[in-house]
């Protein structure tokens, strides 16, 4: 049996989950290549808070901000050895890369500039270790959003980011990206809230259960229990905010590579 310990803050596991669109607020997993090593069990489950990249809560939400929303399995995942300077201090994080495929394209975007992928190497959290024991570490995931774990499906809205180069000289590659916490939903046996969320599999009752108590409503808990025809409909029934869409494009022109 899993257990879940909500933290604030982890000292010395703070970095960015870009890929999936969360700011990590506690602990995430660092982006690297992946290493050949087998990914070590873990009971506990270490829990952080992350901020959205995008708003992702509302079908409104998906319909400014995504270019598709799709069904996807995940097939393998690979661990990603933890730094030198992590293991000379004894304490880090094991990453993951997670192969993803897709296996339905429920909507995209009119004027979306990229096909929805059919593979999706997703970077997601790993492991916490400390006092330099890295056979012991403890599994992470984001408060409210699913781990991503081998086997099971979900649906997520995602939007293919350009390359950014900022006036720092920092460099960003370009790659899809999701929203954030709303936009990543259990779906196993093609229903919404069915599934592994937290590290944690549980079913759509459950799921809405817990969300009755969310201050707000969005997809996954108006539409939990329900399949793809009900969020084909909420999506083609929500309006974009065209005034966002500007502003984010206005900043894409402003901080691209060229």
């Amino acid at each position: 049996m899993r257990t879940r310990n909500r933290i604030a803050a982890a000292a010395g596991i703070i970095a960015a989950a870009s890929v999936t669109g969360i700011i990590v607020a506690a602990i995430a997993a660092p982006g690297a290549h992946p290493e050949d090593q087998a990914a070590p069990a873990a009971e506990e489950i270490m829990l952080g808070q992350g901020s959205d990249h995008l708003p992702s809560v509302t079908a409104a939400d998906w319909v400014t901000y995504a270019d598709h929303v799709i069904v996807v399995e995940a097939v393998t995942e690979q661990a990603i050895a933890p730094s030198a300077e992590e293991v000379e201090r004894g304490e880090g994080v094991i990453g993951r890369i997670i192969s993803l495929t897709v296996e339905d394209v429920l909507w995209t975007r009119e004027g979306a500039t990229h096909a929805a992928p059919a593979t999706w190497d997703y970077s997601g959290l790993g492991w916490a270790f400390s006092d330099g024991d890295t056979a012991a570490a403890v599994e992470m995931a984001f408060h409210d959003l699913p781990r991503i774990e081998v086997g099971h499906q979900y649906v997520m809205a995602v939007r293919w980011e350009a390359a950014v180069c900022d006036e720092d000289g920092e460099y960003t590659p370009a790659m899809w990206r999701g929203l954030g916490e709303g936009s990543e939903i259990p779906y196993d046996g093609d229903i919404l809230g069915n599934g592994e969320s937290e590290g944690t599999v549980q079913d759509a009752a459950a799921f809405a259960a817990a969300a009755e108590d969310e201050p707000d409503q969005g997809v996954e808990e108006l539409l939990a229990g329900q399949g793809a025809d009900a969020i084909v409909s909420a999506l083609e029934s929500a309006a974009p905010d065209t005034a966002a869409q500007s502003e984010l494009a206005a900043f894409a022109a402003e901080n691209a590579c060229v």
